[in-house]
């Protein structure tokens, strides 16, 4: 019989006009995996952040008793002292320091005030080890990728003697085998006793290893399901609060004349001289055409797209770009802006939002003459404008001018897309556009782009989830190793067809 370890009861927590979360209950065995799902802005993260400390004892009301004793935390350290760890969305490591500097950073091997650099290498490659990680300690995180750099967080978390680990949306920059191998660490945690909570909106990987779920919805525990009780269809009616009969939103295509052609576009790596991340593109979209571009992590993808919209990523630049049938400039991004090529970033935190200010500068940033006369700022205006686009894109908060930091990630991508739809482009790039966001708030997304298909814009997706390559676009291009190495009809389009082409194009480059 499982003990239960960690008990959360009527937390409450509130934000200036927003209650977060309304007498949310939650239990944890020793040795489960247990999966909180709901949409964005349920309250998933608050809560965890309640349980770690981030949010200290006396913000919020509510109980949390750890192995029978109650906890007051006025902090992440004192959370950590009791093996409670959390590993967030957006990995906590310093690019240019080492894997085992990271590892140990705050909780360092010293004596007397001297590290002992010796024992932390040793301790790191036993870390590693445990993780399945084969890199050199000394190993600066920056030449590592994504997934790699995941482990090391959960090597990091291993150092603290870690009892419960909190993971939020660990597999949300992951390819799938990356992913796979995440989950199957965590089972193997699970195996020597390590509890642990796991927030993904990724139901079919919550169904591989969770035990149990709790769906949060609207800052209330909604409901908590055992392993034999756990289907998508059921999590999906618990989150939204209604059955989603459907994924992807109806939408009958009418397809124009080319509006983009992209031909022989090369680029190289803006730090690795040698290093061809472009080689030799050509692609074409069509008016109310939604074309997807399909590939594994790596294969080049953003690093096109990037390339494409003013050159933002990459040097040594070469290839033409078509727009209506005139060859265009799109040599900075405010020539490419002004084509009316737009471009929404797969890191909308780091590149797409202005995340200490609020809507309503964020959604007109792209196109301050829209909202200005004789080049001053109209105020009323801008405000007009963002209320219309708010409504528009369904944006969720208190009004237009809560911070974007403040935000769900389903809210942020909102504000994102308003902003490049308030700049009216014929060309709509769309890199990752529903990462780290719910089933409903994905939902709302393949409307606006449906609909934006319907109003004759020409719109690039590029995304990891071939399912929604499959379900949302007309077209795809399946991209490896910086070439385009295939093009389907997506309603002839499958993930095995795509997955061969990628495998033919591997074989044929070996």
């Amino acid at each position: 019989m499982s003990s239960t370890i960690l008990e959360m009861r009527d937390i409450t927590k509130t934000f200036p006009g927003v209650k977060a979360l309304q007498n949310v209950n939650l239990s944890i065995d020793q040795g489960e995996i247990h999966a909180i799902v709901g949409e964005n802005g349920a309250g998933k993260s608050t809560l965890m952040k309640v349980l770690s400390g981030v949010y200290p004892y006396g913000s919020y009301t509510g109980e949390i008793r750890y192995n029978g004793v109650e906890c007051k935390f006025n902090g992440i350290h004192d959370s950590e002292r009791m093996g409670i760890v959390i590993i967030h969305q957006e990995l906590a490591l310093v690019p240019l320091l080492s894997i085992m500097e990271n590892i140990f950073l705050g909780n360092e091997n010293a004596r007397y005030g001297v590290i002992d650099w010796s024992d932390s290498e040793r301790r790191a490659r036993e870390l590693l080890k445990k993780v399945g990680l084969n890199e050199d300690p000394r190993t600066l995180i920056t030449h590592i990728g994504t997934g790699k750099q995941q482990l090391v967080e959960i090597a990091k978390a291993l150092s603290k003697e870690v009892k419960l680990l909190i993971l939020d949306e660990p597999t949300a920059s992951l390819s799938e085998k990356d992913s796979a191998a995440l989950l199957d660490l965590l089972l193997e945690f699970k195996q020597q006793g390590i509890s642990c909570i796991l927030i993904s909106h990724k139901l079919n990987e919550i169904s591989r290893v969770a035990d149990r779920i709790t769906i949060l919805r609207d800052g209330q525990t909604i409901e908590t399901l055992n392993k034999d009780q756990i289907s998508e269809d059921r999590i999906i009616t618990s989150m939204v609060g209604r059955p989603l009969d459907d994924r992807f939103p109806p939408r009958e295509p009418k397809i124009g004349d080319v509006v983009l052609e992209v031909k022989n576009w090369s680029a190289y790596h803006p730090l690795h001289a040698d290093r061809q991340v472009s080689k030799s593109i050509d692609i074409t979209v069509r008016k109310g055409e939604v074309v997807g571009i399909a590939g594994l992590m790596g294969s080049g993808r953003t690093e096109f797209a990037m390339s494409l919209f003013g050159r933002s990523y990459g040097r040594r630049i070469t290839g033409d770009v078509t727009l209506n049938g005139r060859k265009i400039d799109v040599s900075t991004v405010a020539r490419a802006i002004d084509h009316g090529i737009a471009y929404v970033t797969e890191d909308r935190k780091a590149y797409g939002l202005n995340l200490i200010d609020h809507i309503k500068h964020n959604i007109t940033l792209a196109n301050l003459g829209g909202v200005s006369r004789l080049g001053v700022i109209d105020d009323l205006r801008e405000l007009d404008t963002a209320n219309e686009f708010r409504k528009k894109t369904n944006i969720r908060s208190s009004s237009v001018y809560q911070k974007t930091g403040n935000l769900s990630g389903g809210n942020q991508q909102k504000v994102v897309l308003s902003k490049w739809l308030f700049a009216n482009p014929e060309v709509l790039i769309l890199d990752e556009p529903t990462r780290g966001i719910d089933v409903g708030a994905k939902y709302e997304i393949y409307s606006i782009i449906a609909r934006l298909a319907a109003e004759g814009k020409a719109i690039i997706v590029i995304s990891s989830e071939m399912a929604e390559l499959l379900g949302i676009t007309d077209r795809i291009y399946v991209m490896n190793e910086g070439r385009i190495v295939g093009e389907m009809q997506s309603s002839e389009a499958s993930q095995e067809k795509i997955m061969r082409a990628i495998v033919r194009a591997e074989a044929k480059a070996s």
